[in-house]
């Protein structure tokens, strides 16, 4: 465990089911030792991992104790609040400002702002742009995917920094580079865009630590006063549509992007990845824009939006609030410029033949070999055995492999045992038999075990019978349940030479107790005899004594 990350694992919580492998459109996941262990080197951040766990063993860092910290340091902090909060929480703004404030918070700000302010430059990019792709910049875990899995693309990332980075600098410009912003949303990644950027962005929180440090600190917003409180240094309009599914593209229209600028909005890793596959720039006809967000539904699906509430209703809240502004500036009041590059290949690269002795060894040794089932997380067996290669999977996630070798290990256990052994349906048809049951019975036998073989159907209950006679041969059978009153197991050990040998030694036993005991008795009687004639030697010894002495 590292809990230093954006998203780690609890090691003793892990199920190893390899669900997060499954889920985790980067296979950042490690598995060692049937545990499952987040690269951050791999990592994006998505959360994907931690929405999906059944364990609940993939959790998220909390910066809870880092935002106390800066309070007790008498830091005046400025929460920048996500415009999902709207779809999530059900406070009036004047109820949410309330909480905030009470919880320490000097002022609270719109993310929405900033968002804004990259919609007019990214606009006014798009409108002195030739036939080129544009890829927004304003999702950090799509950034991250496309420095480290997508570095050709990077140079067609937009020069500008996320709307969180761009809104924290407008406040810094507008309030003192001394206050700190925090940001709050359901949104993993803006934890590593804090870790990257300290003297723009002091932590940030997410909506479940928000719920949590509400409930912690016995806060009910409705009960609290509402004395007129508002967002600095003002509310958001249009940029208030980002965390919906084509909410960026629609502040661009508003912003007045040009007819000829194609707009497409894409939700999902997956989805992202697949757009971008055999892409030729020069094919272009006019300049294209991704909106691209990682989350599918967009930021009011993040994994930390904390809620369970209806996505229409989260949305239809969004659009109840997110009001037009009558005139858009052509000109942003605040510009971060990023320029982004390649993170380097986060995967190595093997042969053919080094793929294929990683093959063999999950016993793949022909291409209908490779079932490409996905049981172990991978999309495709080749997958599983670059993972192999790069040490970040075990062959024991191949379940089929596993499956092949169990059945093998059993098949063997089961022939090479001296007991008869077998298996029957609920009609006592013989489903498997092993080579002693060929050699002790014969089929039409079995008919004569029915009524035991019936029991064990009827009640699921073991049956165990010692030294049964069938024959002129003991057996001892155990006759038990495999699926309830579906499949039922014999097995039967002929103890007829046990039971022979056990009788020979009982006799020879009792011959030689026979035999000591006549011996024991001849014994007594001689000690009897000399014990008579010693008294009557020693009784006539005493009486010429005594005699003698009178005399």
């Amino acid at each position: 465990m590292n809990s230093a990350n954006p998203v780690y694992t609890l090691q003793n919580e892990c199920q190893d089911c390899y669900r997060c492998v499954r889920v985790c459109a980067v296979k950042a996941i490690k598995i060692q030792n049937g545990r499952a262990e987040v690269m951050p080197e791999r990592c994006v951040a998505c959360g994907a991992c931690v929405a999906n766990c059944p364990a609940g063993a993939k959790r998220i860092r909390s910066d809870l104790e880092k935002v106390r910290n800066l309070l007790l340091q008498k830091k005046k902090i400025i929460a920048s609040l996500a415009p999902s909060w709207r779809g999530v929480f059900e406070y009036s703004a004047e109820k949410m400002l309330a909480a905030l404030q009470t919880l320490g918070f000097h002022a609270v700000s719109e993310t929405a702002l900033g968002a804004q302010e990259v919609s007019i430059q990214t606009a006014r990019l798009l409108n002195a742009s030739g036939r080129q792709l544009h890829i927004s910049s304003a999702c950090p875990v799509i950034v991250d995917y496309v420095r480290l899995y997508k570095p050709e693309f990077t140079s067609y990332i937009t020069p500008l920094a996320s709307p969180l980075l761009t809104h924290a600098k407008l406040l810094k410009d507008i309030y003192g580079a001394d206050k700190a912003v925090v940001f709050i949303g359901p949104c993993v990644g803006k934890k590593n865009e804090a870790d990257r950027n300290p003297g723009l962005l002091a932590a940030a929180l997410t909506f479940d630590d928000l719920k949590y440090w509400i409930k912690e600190a016995y806060l009910d917003p409705e009960t609290l006063p509402a004395d007129g409180q508002e967002f600095v240094p003002e509310n958001a309009y249009e940029g208030s549509l980002y965390p919906l599914d084509g909410g960026m593209n629609e502040t661009l229209r508003r912003c007045g992007v040009r007819e000829n600028v194609q707009l497409i909005n894409i939700c999902s890793l997956e989805l992202f990845s697949d757009a971008l596959k055999n892409f030729e720039a020069p094919k272009l006809t006019s300049p294209l824009f991704i909106e691209a967000l990682a989350c599918v539904g967009g930021c009011i699906a993040g994994p930390c939006a904390a809620g369970k509430r209806s996505r229409l209703l989260m949305i239809a809240d969004i659009l109840h609030n997110a009001r037009r502004r009558p005139n858009i500036p052509p000109q942003p009041r605040v510009i971060e410029p990023r320029q982004y590059q390649p993170a380097g290949s986060a995967s190595s690269k093997y042969t053919p033949a080094e793929i294929q002795t990683a093959l063999k060894k999950l016993g793949k040794y022909t291409p209908e070999d490779e079932l490409n089932c996905s049981g172990c997380g991978y999309n495709t067996c080749r997958d599983l055995a670059q993972a192999l290669l790069d040490g970040t999977a075990e062959i024991s996630m191949c379940v089929s492999y596993m499956r092949k070798t169990a059945t093998r290990k059993a098949a063997a256990m089961l022939q090479s045992m001296p007991s008869a052994i077998v298996m029957l349906d609920k009609n006592l048809q013989t489903l498997e038999v092993n080579e002693s049951f060929n050699k002790m019975f014969r089929e039409k036998d079995l008919q004569d075990f029915a009524p035991f073989f019936r029991a064990v159907l009827r009640t699921n209950n073991d049956l165990r019978k010692e030294h049964y006679a069938y024959k002129d041969r003991l057996y001892d059978l155990h006759i038990f349940s495999v699926e309830p009153n579906e499949i039922i197991g014999a097995l039967i050990t002929d103890i007829t030479r046990t039971q022979d040998s056990r009788e020979r030694v009982a006799d020879k036993a009792r011959e030689v107790i026979a035999k000591n005991v006549a011996a024991v008795q001849e014994i007594a009687s001689l000690l009897g005899e000399h014990m008579v004639e010693t008294e009557a030697l020693l009784n006539s010894i005493a009486e010429n004594y005594s005699s003698h002495q009178e005399n």
